[in-house]
């Protein structure tokens, strides 16, 4: 028989500096954020079509599933109640979006839609893969960390991602920071799902909306022991506030509560930063 050759001291070291430069790879990989880059394909507006997309479907299952009531002060999906009829309406809503042309509507109509197609896709992945702890626990690829670059739908022949729809489309076609705020990761640290389905005649208010309760919620911003803790949401995009500190502070101070306003006007530390991945559920 031959007996196997023991590992030298070298292989050992190689075989560590391996292990170490493929965590560090998988922590870039889990940190970093995708840029804001668009999909020339999603270009096209049609300002002079005043249509309006019906998203009454979507509609129906936030009002009978989702909690903005809850004591925690976040809004929680009630994803395990959910009845098999009601994962039809949702699947036939995300039918009826995919047959559109989004092109052919309004910026503000397409904005509405973009929206609410990501939410609701967010919540249909939950639901075809609950009970699940987190959104980060799904994902087709090996290093997967989450789902956001599966792709889910098919639009006008595009087959797109959670990331395309939000980096690709949302962000760079609409220049708007408050994007963050509306787009839901159903994750306890993430901004609220909102209550109301997004349409283009309400869309300024819930993002307003959406951009106030969030920082004058704790997950968004707060104090610990007089440090300045922000959501990570903030630290993975913060080129779309501002790009440094200073900036970051003027965007929150536009939505502070008078008592955390004060605090942000008189801070000059560092700033950390927190996420919590656990799922939005009751």
């Amino acid at each position: 028989m031959i007996e196997p050759k023991s590992s030298t001291p070298i292989q050992h070291n190689l075989l560590a500096i391996a292990c170490f430069s493929i965590f560090i790879l998988l922590s870039q990989l889990v940190i970093a954020a995708p840029k804001s880059s668009p999909l020339e394909f999603w270009s096209p507006g049609n300002e002079n079509n005043t249509g309006v997309i019906d998203h009454t479907l979507w509609q129906q299952i936030l009002t009978s599933y989702l909690d903005d009531k809850h004591q925690s002060g976040i809004n929680r999906f009630d994803y395990a109640a959910v009845t098999t009829e009601d994962r039809k309406i949702l699947s036939k809503y995300l039918q009826q979006l995919q047959q559109l042309d989004p092109r052919e509507y309004n910026r503000a109509e397409q904005k509405a839609y973009w929206i609410n197609l990501y939410n609701a896709l967010t919540v249909e992945l939950i639901l075809a893969n609950y009970p699940v702890l987190s959104i980060t626990k799904i994902g087709k690829g090996f290093f997967s960390f989450g789902p956001w670059d599966d792709k889910l739908v098919t639009i006008q022949t595009q087959e797109l991602s959670l990331n395309n729809i939000e980096h690709g489309i949302l962000r760079p076609y609409f220049n708007d920071k408050r994007i963050h705020y509306a787009v839901n990761c159903a994750s306890i640290s993430c901004p609220d799902l909102s209550r109301t389905a997004y349409t283009e005649a309400n869309t300024e208010q819930l993002l307003e909306q959406g951009a106030r309760e969030y920082i004058n919620h704790p997950r968004g911003v707060s104090f610990e022991n007089d440090k300045l803790k922000v959501s990570s949401i903030y630290h993975w995009y913060k080129e779309d506030f501002g790009g440094d500190d200073k900036s970051l502070i003027a965007h929150l101070l536009n939505y502070a509560e008078p008592k955390l306003a004060k605090r942000l006007r008189n801070y000059y530390g560092d700033i950390e930063h927190h996420y919590d991945w656990s799922l939005n559920q009751p």
